[in-house]
Parts: structure tokens; sequence; C-alpha cells
């Protein structure tokens, strides 16, 4: 018991003050739950989730169609077709469009960036000009 209470202490004061932000305030016509006793006898909460098997991960079954997929084109004798139009698929699955973007996100090709604002460490043609000929950089 001694320890679990030093390890609820040492919990909470690695949590810092998360417990005292203020909470959303409940929806109209629920009543405010109880706070949970500090003793050793708190509420109970349940255990979380165990993750899925490891057989049973989607990208593992995906990996798995697709080698199978691969040795039955293969013994058609279609399996590099099968292997290089999987692979344009592939790239073009992995590609977002701007549509998918999140809010501020930056594409890596400032052309289509709002104002053509490059992303951080972009090589631009005026910093190797400017490195080429040993100019100080502009504002130093």
């Amino acid at each position: 018991s001694a320890a679990v209470e030093r390890r609820l202490a040492q919990f909470r004061a690695s949590r810092g003050n998360a417990a005292a932000a203020p909470r959303p305030a409940d929806p109209p016509g629920v009543s405010a739950a109880p706070e949970p006793s500090e003793g050793p006898r708190a509420a109970v909460r349940p255990a979380p989730a165990a993750p899925a098997p490891v057989w049973a991960r989607p990208l593992l079954l995906k990996v798995l169609l697709w080698a199978v997929l691969l040795a039955l084109f293969a013994e058609l004798e279609l399996g590099l077709p099968y292997f290089v139009l999987s692979l344009l698929y592939w790239m073009y699955a992995g590609t977002r469009g701007p549509a998918e973007r999140r809010p501020g996100e930056l594409s890596a090709y400032s052309v289509f960036n709002p104002g053509c604002a490059a992303i951080a460490g972009t090589l631009t043609a005026e910093q190797l000009e400017r490195e080429l000929h040993y100019r100080p950089a502009a504002g130093r």
C-alpha cells in the first residue's frame, strides 16, 4: 500500500498542475460526478484495451496479401509488371493533395505555398550566390 501511495504521489508530481487546469463545463442536464477520494481505495479505472494481435494488424495483412499476389503473378511470369505497377500505386497513394494538408502546413514545393514561401532549410539561388561569392548574409 505504501508503494502504491508513493507511485501515486510521483505520478501527481510529474503531472504538475494539469489537475488544477479548468475543466470544460458539463452539458446542461448532466450533474457533475463526485471527485474520487484521495485514499488508497480511490476509484478503480479499467485497464487499457490490449493491442490487436500481430496477425490482425491491417498493414501486416496488406503486406502479406501483396506478397502472395506477387508469388502468384511470378508463377504466371507477370511478377515484374505486378511489382512495378504496385510501386507506382504506392507512390500515388503515398502523396497527399493540397486539400489533405493540415491548416498552416507548407508544401515542400514553394510554388504551391501562399506567396511562394519556402520551408526552413531550403537552399535558394540567392543564398547559393552569396555563399559562392563569400558575401555575408543580409542583415549581418
